[in-house]
């Protein structure tokens, strides 16, 4: 079924993709030396945040070991319910958070540039920030590598074929310099066809959804 819903919708999704997207094969960004910048503009305080880092971490050249830091932090903090308590609970003084976060990371081995970015959110009261900081800030790592994100959710897998074919699609619109990365996730709730996302922007061949559109159609009174 998602199968012959991807064949049936190739031409719409290339459309739907080309509007807007030709822009994001040129976003590439490889800085080095003193021409650093963020590969794309992140907005609100989780945004500035994981732009400082990725500029402090670039500069240090010590992007990968960060990346790898920060994932390491965020999965710690949904295994230990004491330490998630820990960073979001604001009561403990920021002296102590501070002494607290400084010493457990620094202990661990972990880099300056991670150790010190995690003293300035625990003096500033944003530990509890950290997943969403986090998320951003390898939303910044994997644009500056040149990876884009596709999730695809389907009620079965698609067959090898047509995951190929996708890929093709999306690698054409969005460019050659761009590193495909297709996750594919299985979700009943669309009761059939497909929902392919990546960055801001949904192809909704569900099932669900044009169902919904039928219903709506259907409601509508009739003009004679």
């Amino acid at each position: 079924m998602a199968a012959r819903y991807l064949r049936s919708g190739l031409p719409l999704l290339r459309a739907h993709l080309a509007q807007g997207s030709r822009g994001l094969a040129s976003q590439v960004a490889k800085p080095t030396g003193k021409d650093i910048k963020v590969p794309q503009a992140l907005y609100g305080g989780t945004g500035n945040y994981a732009s400082a880092l990725f500029l402090t971490a670039a500069k240090a050249n010590v992007l990968d070991k960060v990346e790898s830091e920060i994932r390491d932090i965020v999965e710690a903090s949904k295994k230990s319910p004491l330490f998630s308590q820990f960073i979001k609970d604001l009561s403990v003084p920021k002296e102590t958070r501070v002494k607290a976060i400084t010493e457990i990371f620094s202990q661990a081995g972990f880099s300056d540039v991670t150790n010190n970015f995690l003293a300035v959110l625990a003096d500033n009261g944003r530990l509890k920030h950290i997943e969403r900081i986090a998320e951003r800030f390898v939303d910044l790592t994997m644009a500056h590598r040149g990876e884009v994100k596709v999730v695809v959710r389907t009620i079965i897998p698609l067959p090898e074929r047509e995951e190929k074919e996708l890929k093709d699609v999306l690698q054409d619109i969005l460019g050659k310099n761009k590193t495909i990365l297709l996750e594919q996730k299985i979700d009943y709730s669309i009761m059939g066809g497909l929902v392919i996302e990546f960055g801001q922007k949904v192809f909704d061949m569900s099932i669900r959804t044009r169902a919904k559109q039928m219903e709506m159609f259907l409601r509508q009174p009739l003009d004679f």
